[in-house]
This record gives C-alpha cells, structure tokens and sequence, in this order.
C-alpha cells in the first residue's frame, strides 16, 4: 500500500486551519509547522494614462503542504541510523529511538517536510497521524480544512478518483525527484504560473 495526500488547489483559500489544527493536535511550539500554507503568486501591473493600475496577468494561490510519503524518500536514503523510515502502510516516520538529530533527513528532502527539534534534538514530521489512522480516523489536516480541499487515503485510490491530477505545481519540485505521493487538482492560477513564472509571497513565514 501507498498512502497519501490528494489536495484540491482550485478549493484552497490559505485560511491554514489545517495547519493550526495540526500544530494543535502534536503540540508544536512555534519553532515547529508539520503543515505549511505556501502562497504562490505572479504578473505585473502598469500605470495607466489616467494614473490608474493596470493589472496584466496577476495571479494568486495557496498550497497546502506536509510530508509527501514518497514513494522513493530521499529522506531515507540518507539517515545513517534507519530511524527515518517508511513502514507497511507508506507512511514515513522516523523512529526517536534510533534518531541521533544529524539533521542529514532535512537537508535531503526537496520538499523541507523534516524538522529537528532543537529542545529533543530529534527529527520529527508529519507522520500521517498515523495513531489516528489506527483509529479508524482521518489525519487532522484533512478532518480540520472548512472547503474540503484535502483528502488522504491509498494512492491508487486516489488516482482512480481523480484522474486529472498532477504530482507538482509551482513552487514544486518535479515529482520524479521523489515521486512524491501526493495528487493535486490544479488551478487556473497554477497553469498561468508554468506560463509566466511567479515567486513564493510569504518565504519568511515557511522558512
């Protein structure tokens, strides 16, 4: 089996309710954020004759984001210990009991999912809420978003209920990088940004 995320880029709004709820459920202080909100956004503007603005090709949007449960993780490939690792279900996690706070997971994941916590010294992430899983309960993010826009479950599932999704959206890195598993429906904004480019609006806030 292959778990992951399906998120609905034309849905999202940036309200990250999803990740306050997730920063709520794990108790992370401020130092700590399993799940970022990316605001995305491009185009130029020019002033009129008359003094007015004049927007050409402006565009925005949100992505939301956490530990993709790459099929290939390049996370894994790199922890020296095997603490970081994808158990049966897909989910990958790293076990603390093996984890010495290298930091070699963080700088290995194109997509910045694992953190060290500096008070544990201990790389932590999103792990699926795995205990929720357990449960017979959907992760927080998903339970938590008021439009809806995340879903999670088998992979192929996934793909078979969405079958116009695509793996990466701008800012992004390929999905052959890690063949992250994680569907996106995009949005019109997203396919303007592949056309003319943008820039992440909010770095200082996901840095």
């Amino acid at each position: 089996m292959s778990w992951g995320f399906f998120f609905d880029n034309t849905r999202c709004t940036g309200c990250r309710t999803c990740e306050m709820a997730c920063k709520d459920y794990h108790d992370l202080d401020a130092s700590l954020t399993y799940r970022r909100i990316i605001d995305y956004e491009g185009g130029t503007w020019q002033r009129s004759a008359e003094g007015e603005a004049v927007p050409h090709g402006v565009y925005a949007y949100h992505l939301s984001l956490a530990c993709n449960h790459c099929t290939d993780p390049a996370c894994t490939h790199v922890c020296p210990t095997g603490a970081m690792h994808k158990d049966e279900r897909g989910l990958v996690w790293p076990d603390h009991r093996k984890c010495i706070g290298c930091g070699y997971c963080t700088m290995a994941c194109p997509y910045h999912a694992p953190l060290i916590d500096q008070h544990a010294k201990k790389s932590v992430k999103c792990d699926g809420c795995r205990t929720r899983l357990d449960a017979g309960l959907r992760p927080l993010c998903v339970e938590a978003c008021p439009l809806r826009a995340l879903s999670c479950g088998d992979i192929g599932e996934l793909a078979a209920r969405h079958p116009q999704a695509v793996r990466s959206i701008l800012p992004l890195p390929e999905e052959d990088a890690t063949h992250p598993n994680l569907l996106i429906k995009p949005s019109e904004a997203a396919a303007w940004a592949l056309e003319s480019g943008g820039h992440i609006a909010n770095r200082e806030e996901i840095r």
